[in-house]
């Protein structure tokens, strides 16, 4: 593929929330979030970003579409720098970034009927006739696999499957090529999981569209995603693609994540590898690698030396001083 094809590129973003305390609310710290992220996203691809809660994975989407300003590093879409762009420029560019979050009630107006929510970005954003923003909404609702009859509804007279359709919709509206899905199959029932994931697919093939998939499942990752991305209190510390990452996970936690991911297989078995406490404060992480105090492999150097992004194999990036190969270092 050509540099044409990409369609997201981050280099080192970081979002550091200040923490205040006191009568006089002085800053006395930071929630270092989100803490030097870099990968890129292709025309037609999906970028599966898991980790436990906590991680920094809802953070990262919603600072690259600029629902909050990044502290610092470079979110490039289709090749424009938008990191700070300014409201006038923003507004443009959000016809070419649109979001599915994860509860499909909260994220819907409850007093607009269905039609006026997926109608309303083409109202906002474009200047097309009223009778065609009534066709186009008629449309996008049979292709989520909403009937017509149903345009005069309000959220609450629609199932949890549905109203996820309806949220697919409002976001196809403005035909983006990007889309930033955070959990958006988590509050569903695994049945209504599927046929929306299926419906996801379905509309990248067709549009081209590419997805920055966050969620905590794997199988939903494993399901969808085309590379994956794992996050561990703000960093990325593997990135490869689906198969590779399932089939030979190179990071101690995502070896973890792995493990404790049900077998769908009666009677097989998986080795467990059990993590000790809990995720630490990302106010005040680990010094070093930020894994080394839960990870069952670490030597005094992963206390002190913070491991750097690193090729293991030709599109296999792990951040890890004990995985054997990994020499060069990630662009």
């Amino acid at each position: 593929m050509s540099d044409d094809d990409t369609v997201l590129e981050v280099r080192d973003l970081k979002k550091h929330f200040p923490v205040h305390a006191g009568l006089l609310r002085r800053r006395v710290g930071s929630v270092l979030a989100v803490d030097g992220v870099s990968f890129d996203i292709r025309r037609g691809e999906t970028l599966g970003l898991v980790g436990e809660s906590g991680s920094g994975k809802s953070t990262v989407g919603k600072t690259v579409l600029r629902l909050i300003d990044p502290t610092s590093g470079e979110i490039l879409v289709r090749g424009e720098d938008v990191t700070h762009a300014r409201a006038a420029r923003m507004r443009t560019l959000r016809r070419q970034m649109q979001m599915v979050f994860q509860d499909p009630y909260a994220s819907l107006n409850p007093r607009l009927s269905a039609r006026r929510i997926v109608a309303e970005p083409l109202e906002n954003y474009s200047e097309i006739p009223r009778a065609e923003i009534e066709e186009r909404v008629r449309a996008l609702f049979g292709r989520v696999g909403l009937r017509p009859d149903q345009m005069v509804k309000y959220p609450h007279e629609f199932s949890g499957g549905q109203r996820q359709r309806l949220g697919v919709a409002r976001a196809l509206a403005l035909e983006p090529g990007l889309i930033v899905a955070d959990e958006p199959v988590s509050a569903l029932d695994v049945s209504v999981q599927a046929q929306v994931l299926n419906l996801l697919m379905d509309l990248q093939d067709e549009f081209d569209l590419a997805y920055l998939f966050i969620s905590h499942d794997l199988a939903v990752v494993e399901h969808i995603s085309h590379r994956v991305a794992v996050m561990y209190l703000g960093k990325i510390v593997e990135l490869t693609d689906r198969e590779t990452l399932f089939a030979d996970p190179r990071h101690p936690y995502t070896r973890a994540l792995l493990s404790a991911a049900p077998v769908p297989e009666p009677g097989a078995k998986r080795e467990r590898v059990i993590l000790k406490g809990d995720i630490p404060s990302p106010i005040n992480p680990p010094a070093g690698c930020r894994f080394h105090t839960r990870c069952p492999l670490a030597e005094a150097r992963c206390r002190v030396e913070e491991p750097a992004m690193r090729f293991v194999e030709a599109g296999h990036q792990v951040a890890c001083h004990l995985v054997p190969g990994a020499e060069q270092p990630a662009a």
